[in-house]
């Protein structure tokens, strides 16, 4: 019984200690030293792909969009899209720009990455951040043929998204 006792509160101050512990142990190609957490949330949606002729003449799927809903404490706070662009509910959003990545747990998971923020809009939560990481990526990689130039489709996946500024 006192183990118990013990227990449920060390798993929930891991809990809340969150990203900014994993931030510690994030691969070197995206970490951010120096930079502090703004915000950090969790993203469901979708990769979508579209059939197209590879350099070699084939069909392959490419990389389109992402299309995912943002959430922090199981509500929906804002939006990510083609861009890439993140957007919140308080009309702040930014653009990054990928500068850094490393791979998924698994071969279906897309890559984690490390992105600049290229511009900005609004005022809000955003405004400060100059770094976008995604990390903890799951699902989201589209495997075999497309048989139709121009055809569409999707793979789900969720991913966390943790947004830093400088200092």
């Amino acid at each position: 019984m006192s183990i118990i006792k013990f227990a449920v509160p060390c798993l929930l101050l891991a809990a809340m200690a969150g990203p900014a512990s994993a931030a510690e142990v994030l691969p070197e190609a995206i970490a951010a030293p120096g930079e502090s957490v703004v915000l950090s949330v969790h993203a469901e949606g979708a990769q979508v792909y579209e059939c197209k002729a590879g350099t070699d003449g084939k069909l392959a799927w490419a990389f389109r969009e992402p299309i995912a809903t943002l959430l922090a404490d199981g509500k929906t706070v804002g939006r990510h899209y083609a861009g890439p662009n993140w957007e919140l509910a308080d009309g702040s959003a930014v653009v990054g720009k990928a500068i850094g990545n490393a791979p998924g747990a698994t071969g279906a998971d897309i890559a984690w990455l490390k992105l600049e923020v290229a511009s900005r809009r609004g005022n809000g939560v955003l405004t400060p951040v100059t770094t976008v990481q995604r990390i903890n990526t799951h699902g989201g990689k589209l495997d075999g043929a497309c048989d139709k130039a121009g055809e569409f489709r999707s793979a789900p996946y969720s991913a966390e998204y943790i947004f830093l500024k400088k200092g």
